[in-house]
C-alpha cells in the first residue's frame, strides 16, 4: 500500500469534516473501526488522525475518540479577496493589530516588484492577524508612496487594510499574483506566532495592482501550521499554476476579479 497510505485516509476525513459529516464537537469512529473501513492496521490509522490532529481539525489526546475541533480553513484563489473577507465568509472572528509603520528606502527586491526606482522610500507595515483569537499569521507588506498615507492614518486595529483603503482613498485592488512555499520560522515570527523557532510556515507572498495594472503593495505574509489551506481550481487546458525550481522565482500570475 505504500507508506503514503495514511495521507490518504487523513485526506479522506479532512474532506468529510469539510462536508459537515463530522461537525464540530462530533466524535471520529474508533481506531479500531476506521482500520476496518480502509484495510489498515491501526497504526496507519495513528497516522492519519495524528496529521488532522497537529493541523489543529481535531483533538490531540491519545487514546480516545478524537473530537472535531473545527472545519478546515480553505482559501480559494478564485476571487481576489482579502484575509479579512475570506475569515468572515468562513464564519471565523478576525482581529489583527499593526505592530509598526516604519517609513524606508525600499529594497531592490520590493523596487522590482512595486516598478519603482530604487531608493525610493516605502512604508513597510508588520501585522499581526488572529483567527477566532489565536495567532495565525505574521505580515509584512510595502506600500508604494501613493497608497502610504492613507495606511498611515489607519488605525492600529484595522481590520481589513485593502478594504479601509478601498472605502477611504478608492484604491481597490482589482489584480493578484501569488508564490506560495514553506520557510522556517524566525526569532520574531516564532515570538508572534507562539511557536518554536525553525518551525515550518506556509508563506504567500502576493503583489495586488489596480484594475489599471498599477501597483498596490507587495506582502509577505507567514501562517502558522495548520491555520489555513489554500485551494486552487484548474484544468488541462488552462492551467494557473507554475513550479518552478528555487527559492527566488518570479510569481506566476492568477489574476481575477474581486
Amino acid at each position: 500500500m505504500g507508506s503514503s497510505r495514511y495521507l490518504e485516509i487523513a485526506e479522506a476525513l479532512r474532506q468529510a469534516i469539510q462536508r459537515d459529516e463530522y461537525p464540530v464537537g462530533a466524535r471520529l469512529p474508533s481506531e479500531s473501526d476506521l482500520a476496518a473501513r480502509w484495510s489498515v492496521s491501526r497504526g496507519t490509522v495513528r497516522q492519519a488522525v495524528g496529521l488532522l490532529a497537529s493541523e489543529g481539525l481535531i483533538g490531540s489526546r491519545q487514546g480516545a475518540r478524537r473530537v472535531v475541533l473545527r472545519q478546515e480553513r480553505r482559501h480559494s484563489f478564485q476571487q481576489l479577496n482579502s484575509f479579512a473577507q475570506w475569515a468572515q465568509a468562513m464564519g471565523c472572528e478576525v482581529s489583527s493589530r499593526i505592530l509598526s509603520r516604519t517609513a524606508r528606502p525600499v529594497t531592490p527586491e520590493d523596487a522590482a516588484r512595486l516598478g519603482i526606482e530604487p531608493g525610493s522610500e516605502v512604508l513597510y507595515v508588520l501585522r499581526l492577524r488572529r483567527l477566532d483569537g489565536e495567532p495565525v499569521m505574521v505580515e509584512r507588506t510595502a506600500y508604494t508612496d501613493w497608497v502610504a498615507p492613507v495606511v498611515q492614518a489607519l488605525p492600529e486595529d484595522c481590520v481589513s487594510i485593502m478594504n479601509s483603503i478601498a472605502e477611504n482613498a478608492g484604491i481597490v485592488a482589482h489584480y493578484g499574483d501569488h508564490l506560495i512555499d514553506a520557510v522556517a520560522a524566525g526569532s520574531e515570527d516564532a515570538r508572534l506566532l507562539g511557536v518554536r523557532r525553525g518551525s515550518p510556515l506556509l508563506r504567500q507572498r502576493h503583489l495586488t495592482y489596480t484594475a489599471a495594472g498599477r501597483p498596490i503593495e507587495w506582502t509577505d505574509d507567514r501562517y502558522r501550521a495548520g491555520s489555513v489551506a489554500f485551494s486552487v481550481t484548474n484544468s488541462a487546458a488552462a492551467a494557473p499554476l507554475e513550479r518552478q525550481a528555487g527559492p527566488e522565482v518570479t510569481p506566476q500570475h492568477t489574476r481575477a476579479a474581486p
